[in-house]
């Protein structure tokens, strides 16, 4: 991974929501080096693909993928960050969809933050090849 973490706050005291606040930038800078490093996509494109990955919805799709390969810890941090309460919900995404996201961030932030970087690069070599965002959702 691009950095190391050394949190001088015990992980197990953070929010849920702070965990997504982290893993959000983690699942995202993963995205965009797998998008630039595998396609020739122009920038307007790569972002346009980019937020297929990193949308409320395609995380919620992608988690689906991923759920199934989730350790007893790693579901129950997902369960934290699906069950955090948020005042506002994205405004293409259904609450359900969205809380799924939280969910799905808070893993990759408690990942990182934790220094399982293997796991997380694990994790989303599954998502990616078991995960095309631009398939029909019935697909999935």
């Amino acid at each position: 991974m691009l950095f190391e973490s050394h949190p001088q706050v015990d992980i197990h005291e953070q929010s849920p929501l702070n965990l997504a606040f982290v893993g959000d930038g983690v699942f995202e800078l993963l995205v965009r080096q797998r998008l630039v490093e595998r396609t020739r996509l122009a920038p307007g494109k790569l972002h346009a693909a980019c937020v297929k990955y990193v949308s409320a919805k395609g995380q919620n799709r992608a988690l689906a993928v991923l759920e199934p390969h989730l350790t007893e810890q790693e579901e129950n941090v997902l369960r934290r960050g699906k069950n955090a309460s948020k005042a506002s919900v994205a405004k293409h995404a259904t609450p359900q969809e969205y809380r799924a996201s939280t969910g799905f961030e808070a893993l990759f932030g408690w990942l990182y933050l934790t220094g399982q970087t293997q796991r997380i690069l694990e994790l989303f070599d599954l998502l990616w090849q078991g995960y095309d965002p631009l398939a029909p959702e019935e697909n999935q």
